[in-house]
This record gives C-alpha cells, structure tokens and sequence, in this order.
C-alpha cells in the first residue's frame, strides 16, 4: 500500500481525477496483453502535462517506487505488468499531435497519440508514417517506441526505430533529455535516441518523439494467392524475394488460421485452402503494375491455385481488415491464446513453417499460424487453457522448442514484441553473459535503484 500522504502529492501533481488507488482501477492495470500473472499496482497516474510527468517520474524515485509507463496495454510480452505495490504512470493523457512539417516531413507527437490516428492525420496532408502494428487502432507511439514495434509494412519499410529522429524523455530523477532533432542528419552527442527505442521503459520515460514522415504512395494493387500446401507458400515468400521484388506487405495464413478469421470477419477467404498469401505493391503506378505481373506469375509458377487481384479499394482494405483481425479471431478460439514472433532469416522461412507444424504435432497442441513472412517473422499463435496444467507444460516445452528452432536457423527470440518478462530467461541464448553484464551495468548506471520498470529485457537477478 502507498501511504495516504504519499497518495496526496500524486494528486497535487497529477489532480485528483488522475491518480487511482481504487481497487478495480489498480487490477484493470495489473496485466497486459501478454499470457503473464496480473500484478497489482499500488496506484495509478495520469499526467496530462509534461511537467506533471516529470514531477511523477521524480516523486516515484524519491520515494523508491517502481514504476512502469503504459499506454494501451496491448504489449505482448509483459513489458507493462507493474511491480507489486508499484506506480503505473499512463500516457493516454499525454495525446496530441504537436506538429505535422508538410515541407521537413516529420510530425511531434506525445506518447500517448495513438498510432492509426497519426496515420490517417499525416495521410491527409499527402504524406505517409508506414509503421502499422497489428493493434495500431489503439496501440500508441510512445509504446510501439518503446518497444520498437513492427507491423505489416516492415518488409518494405523497417520498423519503428527507422522513424524516429529525435525524442524528449525524463530520465529517472525527472531531469528533460532531449536527443537528435527535426534535421535529416545529426551526429550531436550520443545516440540516445537509438538507445533509447526499444528499451522498454527501463530507462526512461518518453515526453515528445519526433518522426520521420515520406511522401504517401501514388498507387497500390493488392491480390491474394491460394495454396494447396503450406510449404509451396512459403517458398514463394522466399522465391518473390530472390526476384529482386520487395511489396510493401507480404502476409502468410496457414488453413487453420484462414478458416478463424473467414468464421470471424466474412471477407470471403477461401477455408479449404492449406495457406494462403495476402500481398500489397505500393509506388509508381507503372512499376507497381509490373511488379504485380511479375509476382502474379511467380505465385502460378510456385503452384498457387489462385491468384485474386483487388479490383478496388474497398477490396482491398476488406481483405487487409480481415487481416488484421487475425488475433481477435483465434482468441475468440480457447480461453488462453500465445502469440509469438520468432522470426528467421526469410530465406529459412519455409523451415520454420514446417518445424512450427512438427512441434504442434509433437506435443500435440493447436497452434494457428500468421504472420508478416517477407520479412521472416512468423506468429505461431497456441490455443490452449492455462487452467490446464498438464497442457500448458507442453505448450512452455513448445515455446523453448519455437525459440530454439529459430535461434538455429540464426533468427531471433522476437521481431518486434519486445522481450518484457516473457523473453527475458531466454536473452542470453541468443546474446551472451557479456551482453547481460554490458546490459545491467547500464542500467544500473542510469537508474541506480532499479526504479524504471524493473525485471523486464534483464532478469532481476542479472541486475544484482
């Protein structure tokens, strides 16, 4: 319990209708989106200014209280599951779009903007932000920052650390450190606008972000190709690639993935296929328009059943929706669903598609997968019920085998949900005890009382 005069100065800080001791207020914060034990808080904050949040940043570490910055909760890997007893400090006060640059092609933003608003405010002037993680309609920048978040258009596109220019952030006593700028180039002082994107919340806690906008693509063609097999697929990720081919977006869905979302959005997916590819070119109308001729022939060659061509936009974004709704629909499936992101060279692709298969048989599980295959990052989603005790044994036997299957193929335990809680046992198998050592001794450095949400991305005990 935080003490009653404690509670207080959050209040005068934050005001009174922003900081929550309430019991169902501290247990709607206790988890996250990630299948990790609830933790419940011991209040919640929510600055609204960015004074305010500093101030907040600075009473947490006065007072020694850990805390842990949300914005939506949709983290996959418990990043956001707070400390016993702790602070959570919530950004979605924090919302406003500063500034859009027309002519400089960047937009300010505080953390709590979510991430579809900012897209369609910068698409309206011409001008495109590609990061578009799965939960985009209510994920927020400064998490998708934080985590360095993905998405669809990562094959063609990079991630969210390829558009971040610069940020604002409160290191752990509430001092404002500002890093890089709204110019193309600056090589002022350290990166630690680099350091910083991905760091989960254990260093710092984001004020303002600048990012990079481009010019919005002048036209788009979209198909879908169906397959009689699940490996004749994924070769032809790999084969659309070593033709020299980059789509903006490249997606795989196994059968029984296609036949959850066809049950869930009625966008008219095929259900009897073995897997399918959803695929989107983006561009100068002319090239887009021979590089679909090329991709259309290459997906008939590798032995794709049929190859469906958008005829319009609203095709087009009725089968991107559907798409998009995947998670939604295999949850709706069994009480407990695990979604990973192991993601493998794309040239291993078609390995991973079929050590994923040999793992659900060989514990006998239900696993779906989906997932962004240009870029080799699959989401092998398993559908069990935790409450299970004997069935969820497999399914954490079926996650080491996920991960070490990937690590073989000289892929990584995540492509863009983060490390959190979740993944934070299994960093130094794809690291080393070096990179744990480097990596706690700057953290401690920065934040000598372990106060920035503590026991993500290093295990608690490496920090000691």
């Amino acid at each position: 319990m935080i003490a009653d005069s404690l509670v207080r100065q959050f209040k005068t800080i934050v005001g009174d209708d922003n900081a929550w001791t309430d019991a169902t207020d501290l247990h709607t914060y206790s988890y996250d989106a990630a299948v990790v034990d609830p933790v419940q808080p011991g209040l919640i904050a929510r600055p609204t200014t960015i004074e305010a949040l500093g101030k907040t940043v600075r009473l947490c570490n006065d007072n020694n209280l850990p805390l842990t910055v949300r914005g939506a909760g949709t983290n996959l890997s418990g990043g956001t599951v707070p400390l016993p007893g702790g602070v959570v400090i919530v950004t979605n006060g924090m919302k406003s779009i500063l500034e859009i640059n027309e002519a400089d092609m960047y937009a300010v933003v505080q953390p709590g903007v979510v991430t579809a608003k900012l897209a369609a405010a910068v698409e309206a002037k011409g001008l495109f932000y590609p990061p578009d993680p799965g939960s985009q309609a209510v994920s927020t920048i400064g998490g998708n920052v934080a985590e360095n978040a993905g998405g669809l258009r990562g094959l063609k596109y990079g991630v969210t650390r390829d558009y971040v220019m610069g940020m604002s952030f409160f290191d752990v006593e509430g001092n404002l450190v500002k890093s890089g700028s709204r110019t193309v180039k600056c090589a002022t002082g350290y990166n630690l606008t680099g350091l910083m994107v991905g760091s989960e919340g254990t260093l710092g806690v984001f004020a303002e972000i600048i990012l990079k906008l481009i010019p919005l693509p002048a036209h788009r063609k979209a198909m879908m190709a169906v397959f009689e097999s699940l490996e004749r697929a994924s070769e032809t990720v790999a084969a659309i690639i070593a033709d020299r081919i980059v789509p903006a977006t490249l997606e795989f869905l196994d059968n029984f993935t296609i036949r959850a979302v066809e049950d869930f959005s009625k966008a008219g997916l095929p259900k009897d296929a073995a897997a399918m590819l959803l695929i989107e070119l983006d561009g100068h109308a002319a090239q887009v328009e021979e590089d679909a001729a090329r991709v259309e022939a290459l997906c008939r060659t590798m032995g794709a059943t049929s190859v469906r061509v958008a005829q319009d936009a609203a095709e087009r974004d009725r089968v991107w929706a559907a798409r998009r709704a995947a998670l939604s629909a295999l949850a709706q499936l069994k009480p407990t669903l695990v979604l990973e992101d192991a993601t493998v060279p794309r040239s291993r692709l078609p390995e991973m598609v079929v050590a994923i298969q040999r793992i659900a048989k060989r514990y006998d599980l239900t696993i779906g997968t989906f997932g962004h295959a240009g870029d080799g990052n699959l989401h092998p989603t398993i559908l069990t019920d935790k409450r299970n005790h004997a069935e969820w044994e497999r399914v954490e036997k079926a996650i080491d085998d996920i991960f070490d299957d990937a690590l073989k193929m000289g892929g990584t335990l995540s492509g863009e949900h983060g490390t959190g809680l979740a993944k934070c046992r299994y960093l130094e198998k794809e690291t080393s005890a070096g990179t744990i050592l480097f990596s706690s001794r700057l953290k401690r450095a920065l934040d000598p009382k372990n106060i920035l949400n503590p026991g993500k991305i290093i295990a608690a005990k490496a920090y000691l």
